[in-house]
């Protein structure tokens, strides 16, 4: 039998990659469509010799995009993540950065049509039921791909995707701060290491965070990635401690989850608001993800949070969008934030700034063993 052909994008979105596809294109039934998108990808197999994954986590994940009929909602899309190593497809967690590949997916195959110079579509995240409000560069009825803005963790600059949250508290979680509270002191147990005791953030803007101090943990927070991933027992300690807060969280049993993300916080030491080590749950990240920046920024406008006196902020002004600069090992990430005027606790704002580009079009082959269509 020939194989399967499904039409296919493969996008750059912010600082991850992934084939996009039409939802009308892949298979109706979940069981179905997740084998597929692991034989599109190639999972699983380290290299992902046999697929179009880059052999990593932030390059292997996938897409799928259809148009609304939800009044007030001009797109939908399904974040899928998926591992290089696992035969896993999650659909549970947002990818912000993902997000910014939609809209010029949508715009390249019709589902969308340009709206001036400038284009702005509601975007409902089908994984978590955000919405964003996303507005690309459209002049002369096409979308721009070239421009001037840059974005730590891509090379070179492309035009800017402007992507503004409307609602992205307690996207998995109970609520933004699932334990009810802005610090919780943990003790952790676990084989091959001491009980220690650290003060914990557990917040979820976008993404579901685990913040902590890295000197808490015998870190600087000015390691390198590969420093970070050579640890095994600091790597250790980080699980334990996930498995351990998660049922406080609301989350249940994570063992088999890829959230929460573990998050280290240290003082900045490039002119940022904040320092951050980013586990995606257990690889160190070489950037931070873009509701991860969104989360971590979010518990350094919140009193009493463990980045209270780590963050480097300027005094709040009542109503007014406060921008925080997370420091990550690739550069910084600029998100910006408001709170409510009678509560600072309620966050009413995120927006931010970031790139796509569409790297190649085509048909994507299956073997038709996984899908026979």
């Amino acid at each position: 039998m020939p194989q399967t052909a499904i039409p296919c994008l493969l996008i750059r979105g912010g600082t991850s990659k992934g084939p996009f596809f039409n939802a009308a294109d892949l298979p109706a039934d979940t069981a179905t469509r997740d084998r597929v998108l692991l034989a599109a990808v190639g999972s699983p197999d380290p290299r992902q010799i046999d697929g179009v994954g880059g052999a990593h986590p932030l390059t292997s994940k996938v897409g799928i995009v259809s148009r609304s009929t939800r009044p007030g909602i001009d797109l939908e899309f399904l974040f899928a993540q998926l591992q290089p190593n696992k035969a896993t497809v999650d659909t549970t967690p947002n990818c912000g950065n993902m997000l910014a590949g939609v809209v010029p997916f949508a715009l390249e195959t019709g589902l969308v049509a340009p709206r001036g110079d400038t284009s702005t579509y509601r975007v409902l995240t089908l994984n978590t039921d955000m919405a964003a409000d996303i507005t690309v560069q459209t002049p002369g009825g096409q979308l721009e791909s070239e421009g001037d803005a840059r974005i730590d963790g891509a090379p070179g600059s492309a035009a800017p995707i402007t992507i503004n949250f409307l609602d992205t508290a307690g996207s998995v979680c109970p609520g933004l701060l699932p334990t009810g509270r802005v610090r919780d002191t943990v003790t952790v147990t676990g084989e091959g290491f001491e009980p220690f005791t650290l003060d914990v953030t557990c917040i979820d803007n976008g993404m579901p965070l685990v913040i902590f101090r890295a000197s808490d943990v015998g870190c600087t927070g000015a390691e390198t990635v590969a420093e970070l991933n050579a640890d095994t027992a600091l790597k250790a300690r980080i699980e334990a401690l996930r498995l351990q807060i998660s049922p406080r969280m609301g989350l249940g049993d994570v063992s088999a989850k890829n959230y929460p993300k573990m998050t280290l916080v240290a003082p900045p030491v490039a002119g940022g608001a904040i320092a951050t080590r980013s586990f995606i749950p257990h690889v160190c990240h070489d950037a931070i993800g873009v509701l991860a920046a969104v989360t971590v920024g979010t518990a350094c406008v919140l009193e009493g949070s463990v980045c209270e006196g780590v963050a480097q902020m300027p005094p709040p002004v009542p109503g007014a969008l406060r921008a925080v600069s997370v420091e990550h090992p690739t550069g910084e990430f600029s998100v910006a934030l408001a709170t409510a005027p009678d509560n600072p606790q309620q966050v009413t704002q995120a927006a931010l700034l970031r790139t796509a580009r569409v790297l190649m079009r085509g048909e994507v082959l299956v073997p038709a063993s996984v899908w026979p269509r």
